[in-house]
């Protein structure tokens, strides 16, 4: 005669299987958890399946947080703290042939940057502040040089700095020209005499200096640039090696010619044909790059002197950083990134240059003596000016 089957475990030895099972996998001194196997009827094995599953995610969570803590007690040391350190106090002394106060003089510019909203006088001349913060994040000073004071402050002025900065603007001719060429040739005399004393002439400056290295008043052009964004196209094979491009990282100069990262604003410059037909021009500067105006004329957009520290540029590096009055102004992480290699070489530059003139002297003379005026309000133009009257 068949026997029945056995009757199912009494609820007695499920729980205390389970309870097993939980007191395992809770006891911080066993190695791992563990699964007692079990014998349970088809009712209730799904869910008891499922609490034991619940049981062994707690146990390993409760594992590693064990291990966590284990690895957080070990100490974080600093690298002054820690043996695979030389515990070498790295204080290099400072290069004698660097001067690490460098100061820059910006010469100003006839009247008030404001078209006479904020000073008609008829002697006021003004520097924009963008130009001073330009020189000022690569770790120089500035003083100003009033193009109008009289010509023996201004060199007394001009001994003070090591380097000198030529801004843009719109006056071509008569004591604001003057005084240009005449800062110019004193650059020249300085460089020659075994000073390195570098120069940087932006928009105006460059226009300005293209007219006196060529002797010809009437060799500028007229362009379509004014408030552009535009690229910079290197001429082919030129070497960037002590130009105002070495600090640019490789990714950098490319996207320089395939982005618009810079920006123009101009009427006036000369185009590659006319500058290189003009031998004062090729035997004194070497172009770097062009650029298109918005009529797709072409035209010379950087420039170096071939014997001398002289950097002449048609679009503004200063303005990505610290001008907003234009619209197109680039102001892109790689557009501030121009203008930020751009001042550390000019600032670079001038640290070459081995004048020490009297900090006292210096104290008294720079443009922290002045306070610049805002005028961004009027949604054009700069938005700060320093103006001297």
């Amino acid at each position: 005669m068949a026997q029945p089957p056995p009757p199912p475990p009494p609820q007695s030895t499920i729980s205390a299987t389970t309870s097993s099972v939980l007191s395992s996998s809770s006891d911080s001194t066993s190695p791992r958890p563990y699964i007692v196997p079990l014998v349970l009827s088809s009712s209730s094995s799904s869910d008891m399946l499922n609490f034991l599953w619940v049981a062994l995610l707690i146990a390993l969570a409760r594992e590693l947080t064990a291990s966590a803590n284990a690895q957080s007690d070990v100490p974080l040391l600093l690298p002054s703290e820690s043996d695979s350190f030389p515990r070498i106090q790295r204080c290099p002394a400072a290069d004698p042939q660097l001067n690490y106060r460098p100061v820059i003089g910006i010469l100003s510019h006839p009247g008030d940057g404001a078209s006479g909203r904020l000073n008609n006088a008829t002697n006021a001349s003004y520097i924009a502040a963008s130009y001073v913060k330009f020189v000022e994040s690569a770790g120089a000073r500035v003083i100003p040089l009033i193009y109008n004071e009289p010509r023996k402050i201004l060199y007394e002025k001009l001994n003070l700095v090591n380097g000198m900065l030529f801004t843009g603007g719109w006056a071509k001719s008569g004591l604001y020209f003057e005084v240009v060429e005449s800062i110019f040739k004193n650059v020249l005399s300085k460089n020659d005499a075994g000073d390195h004393f570098p120069l940087l002439a932006i928009c105006l400056g460059f226009e300005l200096l293209t007219m006196a290295v060529s002797q010809d008043n009437n060799v500028l052009e007229k362009f379509n640039a004014a408030d552009q964004a535009s690229t910079l196209q290197f001429m082919r094979n030129i070497d960037v090696n002590g130009t105002v491009f070495q600090r640019f990282p490789p990714a950098l100069l490319k996207k320089l010619s395939t982005d618009c990262l810079v920006m123009q604003n101009h009427h006036y410059g000369i185009s590659p044909e006319k500058f290189l037909k003009n031998e004062n021009l090729c035997s004194f500067f070497e172009i770097l790059t062009t650029s298109e105006d918005t009529d797709n004329k072409v035209y010379v957009s950087t420039v170096k002197a071939h014997r001398y520290p002289v950097t002449a540029v048609q679009w503004h590096p200063e303005k990505n950083a610290f001008e907003w009055g234009l619209s197109m102004i680039p102001h892109s992480d790689d557009a501030i990134q121009v203008t930020q290699h751009f001042a550390n070489f000019f600032i670079g530059e001038a640290r070459k240059s081995m004048n020490r003139p009297s900090a006292r002297k210096v104290l008294d003379n720079l443009i922290y003596n002045y306070s610049p005026t805002y005028c961004g309000k009027a949604g054009k133009g700069y938005d700060e000016v320093y103006i001297f009257a």
